[in-house]
């Protein structure tokens, strides 16, 4: 295709004549990868249209009065890359910003850096393998020091050191980032690389509150508790667990935002109070993470205070098996890496646990509009969905899988064999629909010989960071485990390497390897490689669909369904929300009609 052919296009997009879609699909056809595609359009401003229209027109800063956020999950810590739960990356998304970030289409849209690069504007190189960033001038951090190109060039050594165990750390170990000048810097990657803009997705930290704190002592930073950034807030205070509370940041170099003086986070309580607070009583202006029977919304909905708001993007709620040995120590660790679980490394309790799940069920009687149920742990967009359909709910052929590999029922009626007997301990975080989908598959494992004892921990513990902690998802010390898990942005490229080897979860590593379930499988590392130098958007679609295969035939997860982000909005309250990032990530752009 001919410059003036792909510039022709780029106008016919502007005016609307060609969709994105078709534009991408156009220059693919013809050998350019999709992501370099994407990257000549011109990006929407915040959660605006195509034109760049903004999500509205401030006429000054402040005035907004108070923002109450009620999050039933209260955030335990504000250091983004120690943030493993979504409730602690809402919380620093109020003080701290990336470089970039995805709109509620799944679009870029500038943060830190001046613009999106592109081969147009000559940020992407054509090779994929280097992007330069143009950082904003005259940003400042909230101790009033200047931001440049030495945060992201600190928060990169930061977050590639072993020793800082940031959960970030898959983003950055591979890549190089070189500062160009004072507000310029290079990503450089040794292969081409078809995600570039993942290291950009991540907050960057103040080089001289963080830089004396990189490895070992990562966890003694005061900073970790006590936020600096440049984002839309300052910190206040907090009380972890309990509420977070930041105000107006007057030097925000977004002119004219944000608009609300104070904002507080609010945590505690359930999903359902958290709903009822904003969409019955109106004391609150937003609830997080409404995972609530859809009946129950739908009246909620009728009292006529407030709206609920779907942001779609790759939300799983799924049921995760434990390959480590949560009840022996290896060297004093629990659920080491170095043990292997003495049950559930048997295919046919794999296979039987994964045909007691009643999908059907679960999104008709529980979820609704909340949950669509799913086979696949890799959902949305359709170009990365799996035509896979799994095995479906089918209790007798489960009962007969056990009964051919030699487990019978004993005296109790569970099953056993060689000494080892079908009981696991089954833990989620308290939600009321998660502990009746618990609920449901209990009655379904005790039906073909299979005992499930159910735990049910406090979110704000289930999902901290807190090694001390021995409840927490992360160290999974317990059998099973259900939880939702989402990815940052439409590209599902990073999101599946939580089954890599490398990222199995660890005392070594402080637990914040994503790999929670301890599962070493060498073909999926072998194809999750060969996806993360594949520019081919055809072949690598085709790969990720594998691995997303791989682990869910293994049986080492299964998926139950695809969650929307679903959010209570008072009636005034006007805020783009994102289901490809936290909810707060435009927090900057909220504001009261």
């Amino acid at each position: 295709m001919r410059e003036a052919d792909i510039r022709a296009a780029i106008q016919a997009v502007r005016s609307g004549a060609l969709s994105r879609r078709a534009f991408i699909a156009r220059l693919t056809a013809v050998g350019l990868p999709g992501p370099m595609a994407a990257a000549l359009l011109p990006m929407s401003d915040a959660a605006g249209a195509q034109t760049g229209k903004p999500f509205y027109e401030p006429v000054r800063r402040g005035g907004g009065g108070a923002l109450r956020m009620l999050f039933w999950q209260g955030p335990t810590l504000l250091n983004p890359h120690f943030a493993s739960g979504s409730k602690d990356q809402a919380a620093c998304r109020l003080f701290y910003e990336p470089l970039v970030d995805w709109d509620r289409d799944g679009n870029l849209y500038p943060m830190l850096a001046q613009e999106v690069p592109s081969l147009a504007n000559g940020g992407l190189a054509r090779d994929g393998r280097s992007v330069t960033w143009k950082l904003k001038p005259d940003v400042t951090w909230h101790d009033g020091k200047p931001f440049t190109a030495d945060d992201v060039v600190a928060t990169w050594e930061y977050a590639r050191d072993p020793a800082t165990a940031a959960i970030t750390h898959g983003s950055f170990r591979s890549i190089q980032v070189r500062k160009v000048d004072a507000l310029t810097v290079r990503h450089e990657f040794d292969r081409p690389t078809p995600f570039w803009v993942d290291a950009a997705l991540h907050c960057v930290l103040p080089r001289h509150l963080f830089a004396a704190f990189r490895g070992a002592t990562s966890r003694d930073a005061p900073a970790n508790s006590r936020p600096v950034g440049t984002g839309p807030y300052r910190f206040v205070d907090m009380v972890p667990g309990d509420l977070v509370r930041g105000e107006l940041n007057p030097t925000y170099h977004q002119p004219l935002k944000p608009h609300f003086d104070t904002v507080t986070i609010k945590g505690g309580g359930d999903a359902l109070s958290a709903a009822r607070a904003v969409l019955q009583t109106g004391e609150y202006d937003f609830a997080w993470n409404l995972q609530i029977e859809d009946e129950i919304l739908r009246r909620l909905e009728e009292g006529g205070r407030g709206t609920l708001d779907f942001a779609h993007g790759g939300h799983v709620e799924f049921l995760m098996l434990n390959h480590a040995d949560p009840w022996s120590e290896v060297d004093g660790e629990r659920a080491s890496p170095a043990s292997r679980h003495p049950v559930l490394l048997d295919p046919a309790v794999r296979e039987a646990l994964a045909l007691l799940v009643d999908r059907d069920s679960i999104q008709r009687f529980l979820y609704g509009r909340g949950g669509v149920g799913t086979a696949n742990f890799l959902v949305n967009p359709a170009r990365y969905t799996s035509t896979r359909k799994g095995l479906g709910h089918d209790p007798a052929r489960a009962e007969a899988l056990l009964e051919a590999a030699g487990w019978k029922r004993g005296p109790d009626g569970v099953r056993q064999r060689d000494g080892k007997r079908l009981k696991f301990l089954f833990q989620t975080s308290v939600n009321a629909t998660r502990q009746k989908v618990q609920g449901l598959l209990r009655q379904a494992a005790q039906r073909v010989g299979i005992e499930l004892e159910l735990k049910s921990t406090t979110a704000s513990v289930f999902f901290s960071s807190d090694p001390g902690s021995q409840d927490t998802a992360t160290k999974f010390l317990a059998d099973l485990q259900m939880y939702q898990q989402g990815r940052n942005g439409p590209d599902p490229g990073r999101f599946m390497e939580m089954f890599c080897s490398w990222q199995i979860a660890s005392r070594e590593n402080k637990w914040e390897g994503r790999n929670v379930i301890r599962w070493r499988h060498e073909r999926y590392d072998r194809t999750f490689r060969a996806a993360e130098v594949e520019v081919d958007p055809v072949r690598r679609a085709a790969l990720l669909i594998e691995l997303n295969d791989l682990v869910c035939e293994d049986g080492a997860i299964v998926p139950i369904v695809y969650r929307p982000a679903i959010s209570a909005l008072t009636r005034r309250l006007r805020a783009p929300i994102s289901g490809w990032t936290v909810e707060t990530a435009q927090i900057a752009d909220w504001f009261k009609a």
